[in-house]
C-alpha cells in the first residue's frame, strides 16, 4: 500500500438550511461527515468530510413536531428529568437541535466526536471559511 492512500482527502461542503426539512437535512450532513460518499469508505476509519451549514434559522419541521417534539435532560439526581418542546430549543439556539439530530445519524463510538467537530453550524449566511471553497469555473 502507497503512503498516497493513506492519505485522507477531506472536501469542504456549504450547505444551505433555508426551507429543508431537519430529518433530511441532517442525513445529508450525516453522510459526508462519515465519508459514505466515497469510494474508500470504510466502518472503522473516519474519512468524512467538512460541512459548513448556513441559515440554520430556517430549517423546518413537518407536522406537528414544533409543538410535540420533546428533548430530554437528566441531572443525575431522583426527580431531575427536564423537559422541553422543539420550539422552546429552537428558539434558542437552532444549531442544538440540527447538532442532536446529526450526532444521533453518526456511529456511537470513539469516531463520533472527531466527525462532528468538523460541523460547522451559522443561523445566518455569514460565515468565515469562504476561503476553504474552490471556486467553481
Amino acid at each position: 500500500m502507497d503512503n498516497q492512500d493513506n492519505k485522507i482527502q477531506r472536501h469542504w461542503h456549504l450547505l444551505d438550511a433555508r426551507n429543508k426539512v431537519l430529518g433530511r437535512l441532517a442525513g445529508e450532513i450525516a453522510i459526508l461527515l462519515r465519508g459514505k460518499n466515497k469510494p474508500q469508505f470504510v466502518l472503522y476509519e473516519d474519512r468524512g468530510d467538512w460541512v459548513v451549514v448556513i441559515n440554520a434559522r430556517q430549517i423546518r419541521v413537518t407536522g406537528k413536531k414544533a409543538e410535540q417534539k420533546k428533548y430530554y435532560r437528566h441531572s443525575g439526581y431522583p426527580g431531575g428529568l427536564k423537559t422541553e418542546t422543539f420550539k422552546k430549543v429552537f428558539g434558542r439556539d437552532p444549531s442544538f437541535v440540527l447538532i442532536r439530530a446529526v450526532r444521533g445519524m453518526l456511529p456511537d463510538n470513539k469516531l463520533r466526536k472527531p466527525m462532528l467537530r468538523r460541523l460547522k453550524i451559522f443561523t445566518d449566511q455569514k460565515h468565515p471559511y469562504q476561503s476553504k471553497f474552490t471556486p467553481v469555473k
